[in-house]
């Protein structure tokens, strides 16, 4: 495993970004850890060595937090307004975009600012394709899409979309990129090697996020401005259905195997599973407040969802249809990301500017309230909470490449 940095010192004359050495005290660390090991139920040991690298929007920082000692290891200044960030497949790159226009390249764990591109005088959804040989990101001030050679680090083509564009998609082989054009109700298709739009597919009213099942053949788009969903054939180019739901969609989630799609109620405390070969509603369960993110297990068991409305976490039982968890972890959660290993959770928290890291196993799981078939719903462990800079809005925890 490569060596993690506990300081970082910016040297005289040196063009690295500044970098602040704060980090929690070791005795909030400790006591915490304590408590912990004083409790009736056992909790989990900190997790591996993995580092969660997180961005603040207001502070445009970015926090490098040791989950293994829950230090934070380094901290740095990056262009103004970042807003995402992710880790390039098969790299030990981030690729941070920052709302002001600037898409930065940082290598981990040092990181080193290997490469900024300028992309305008915005810049909204950073996509990248499965391999991370290219990007996509959209200039809203424009109304452009830009492709980025994930290699080269270069704009390799510009395609005028127009305004309104939500969110991007790559196919699965990389070849076409989908645009959501949210103001002109339909899907635009690039083709990624010539930049040019192949065509344009109607659907709902406002779409918005979307969702390609792992063989490309299908797509399912959120129609933001109604309470549906549309499915649409990539290859012949048309709507197969509109799916009707109970309220509006917020974020799409699809399960790794793709043969479900859960859609996160964006005013509602629902989430809807519905079938991705039928294309049709198979329940609708309850969630908390204005569910804004979820992420699955990789065998596709379990989903854990983030709601800013109640400042709560959730671990839903997907097989079994049931809520195994509930968390209070903060004011506002709006972004998280499980440990490689998927023995940890840790959740961004805009409105208390901190990352919470939880255990993944329900404390008491096997306890059930008299006369009920279904467990009570208890709580995932909180390990800690860790102040990570203004309005952290997204999280990314790389692999160590097969290291680990």
């Amino acid at each position: 495993m490569p060596e993690i940095p506990l300081h970082s010192e910016l040297l005289e004359g040196s063009s690295e970004p500044h970098r602040f050495t704060s980090r929690p005290r070791g005795f909030a660390v400790i006591l915490v850890l304590a408590l912990a090991a004083g409790s009736c139920t056992e909790r989990p040991a900190p997790p591996r060595p993995y580092l969660a690298f997180v961005v603040n929007e207001v502070s445009s920082t970015l926090t490098a937090v040791n989950l293994g000692t829950l230090e934070i290891t380094d901290s740095i200044v990056v262009p103004s307004h970042p807003v995402q960030i992710l880790a390039r497949p098969g790299t030990h790159e981030l690729w941070i975009l920052s709302r002001s226009g600037i898409l930065s390249v940082l290598e981990y764990p040092s990181l080193r600012t290997a490469a900024s591109i300028h992309i305008g005088s915005s810049a909204a959804d950073l996509v990248l394709t499965r391999d991370g040989q290219l990007a996509a990101v959209y200039n809203a001030d424009t109304g452009v899409v830009s492709l980025v050679d994930g290699i080269a680090r270069t704009v390799t083509g510009r395609v005028k979309t127009g305004a309104g564009v939500s969110a991007l998609a790559f196919t699965p082989d990389g070849k076409i990129l989908i645009a959501s054009e949210g103001v002109r109700d339909r899907l635009t298709l690039i083709d990624t090697r010539t930049t040019r739009t192949l065509g344009w597919i109607g659907v709902g009213k406002g779409p918005g996020p979307l969702a390609l099942l792992p063989d490309g053949s299908k797509l399912f788009v959120a129609d933001t401005e109604e309470p549906k969903i549309s499915a649409v054939d990539l290859e012949s180019r048309q709507v197969l259905s509109n799916i009707e739901l109970a309220s509006t969609s917020g974020a799409l989630v699809l399960k790794p195997d793709g043969g479900e799609l859960i859609a996160l109620g964006r005013d509602a405390a629902t989430l809807t599973i519905l079938d991705t070969f039928h294309d049709d509603v198979e329940t609708e369960m309850p969630a908390g407040l204005k569910p804004a993110a979820a992420v699955a297990t990789k065998d596709s068991s379990k989903l854990y969802v983030a709601n800013a409305g109640d400042g709560s976490v959730e671990a839903i039982d997907l097989q079994n249809r049931v809520v195994l968890a509930s968390t209070r972890v903060g004011g506002s959660p709006g972004a998280l990301a499980l440990t490689p290993d998927e023995r940890f959770l840790v959740v961004a928290d805009s409105a208390n500017s901190s990352l919470a890291v939880l255990g993944t196993s329900p404390m008491n799981p096997k306890l059930k309230i008299k006369g009920s078939p279904q467990p009570l719903i208890t709580t995932l462990p909180l390990i800690t909470t860790i102040p990570v800079g203004a309005h952290p809005v997204d999280v990314a925890i790389p692999d160590w490449l097969g290291s680990q």
